[in-house]
């Protein structure tokens, strides 16, 4: 047990399953909320301050009481601390195609007025924007899979339907600002996938396992973003091949930063692989910080990642080289980014670019 544990962490944590007049969700989404809620708060996982960490749930979640959640999470959290939102629950498409936007459904949302009644991404992003922590993560858990007809649209029985899901430009809205960054559960195109008498969905089940320490594989004591992001990415597959994909998107990070401690800030590897393991994650994480540092444009800087056999169109392009290279190498991991391409073919271009850097020379394929 950590004896300080993490009292710079802040969170926010939002459920709505039982909605007074749109379809209902799974109970497995109100699990969600409370199981990450106890994992932040545990002084042997995260180690966040249990005063730190609130929850809203089903008849709490009210559209004025979320956005006085939030209001009182910019009270609280300083510039120096970390703070997370996370969101699970409907999310609802508005306005005309090649306009669309997105409305997150809060508990009284209603079909009939749905702009009234829910908060739209500039309301949120707004609200957001007010949280002067350096390092924000928003989470969204939406577009759930569960129940009639969830996955394509929201209906209150009586005529209204609303098309479910977020729209990418609402993901890019709510990630805009200096060290925000955001976590979604699946593509545009897909569904957030809870199995029959599973107790979290998939992602959560991933995240869950990432924040209790699973994403640590370096070892560190801290669960970092875009480790984290890296495991979620990776893990969500496994669980449901080929039909959900989380993203990811960043405005502007400079570094990856700690979301929280790690199994209460042990720097151990019980539990999180072998040492071979960390090593081999290490490979790729050495590679990343240097590829940053000598491509600090990104896989198109000097044509790096064509030269090494790879195919840009198969990269997702961010503001920032750094978020834009952990994207890259984080689709070389599961295999993509080009046929061409590999952890060598990438390496062996760079240590030909920059032969006298001694850094780069020391790196070993895993």
């Amino acid at each position: 047990m950590n004896p300080t544990g993490y009292p710079q962490g802040h969170a926010l944590l939002i459920g709505v399953a039982n909605y007074q007049k749109i379809s209902r969700l799974p109970t497995a989404i109100l699990n969600d909320v409370n199981d990450v809620a106890a994992t932040l708060s545990s002084p042997n996982y995260c180690a966040y301050a249990p005063t730190n960490v609130v929850t809203l749930l089903d008849e709490n979640a009210t559209r004025a009481a979320i956005l006085k959640g939030l209001d009182e999470l910019a009270t609280r959290a300083g510039p120096e601390d970390t703070a997370c939102v996370f969101f699970s629950g409907h999310g609802g498409v508005v306005g005309s195609p090649g306009n669309e936007d997105s409305v997150l459904a809060t508990v009284d949302s209603d079909l009939a007025d749905i702009e009234n009644t829910s908060i739209s991404s500039d309301v949120l992003a707004a609200a957001l924007s007010q949280i002067k922590a350096k390092r924000l993560l928003v989470f969204i858990d939406a577009c759930h899979a569960g129940g009639a007809a969830i996955s394509k649209s929201l209906s209150d029985g009586k005529g209204h339907e609303l098309k479910s899901g977020y729209s990418p430009n609402t993901f890019a809205k709510l990630a805009v600002g200096s060290g925000r960054a955001l976590m979604a559960s699946c593509r545009a195109d897909e569904v957030s996938a809870v199995f029959d008498g599973a107790r979290n969905s998939v992602f959560t089940t991933a995240l869950l396992a990432g924040l209790r320490g699973a994403a640590d594989k370096s070892a560190s004591g801290f669960i970092r973003v875009f480790d984290l992001f890296n495991y979620v990415s990776e893990e969500v597959p496994k669980l449901i091949p080929d039909n959900q994909h989380p993203i990811f998107k960043a405005d502007n990070l400079e570094g990856n930063f700690a979301v929280a401690l790690s199994q209460g800030g042990k720097k151990s590897l019980l539990s999180l692989g072998t040492t071979v393991m960390a090593q081999e994650e290490d490979s790729w994480s050495v590679l990343e910080k240097l590829l940053v540092e000598l491509y600090p444009f990104g896989p198109r800087d000097q044509e790096v990642w064509s030269r090494a056999g790879g195919d840009l169109s198969r990269l997702q392009f961010h503001s920032t080289g750094l978020a834009t290279w952990h994207g890259a190498l984080r689709t070389l991991k599961q295999g993509g980014g080009g046929k061409g391409i590999n952890f060598g073919s990438l390496l062996r271009i760079a240590k030909e670019d920059f032969p006298n850097h001694p850094q780069l020379v020391a790196v070993q394929e895993p």
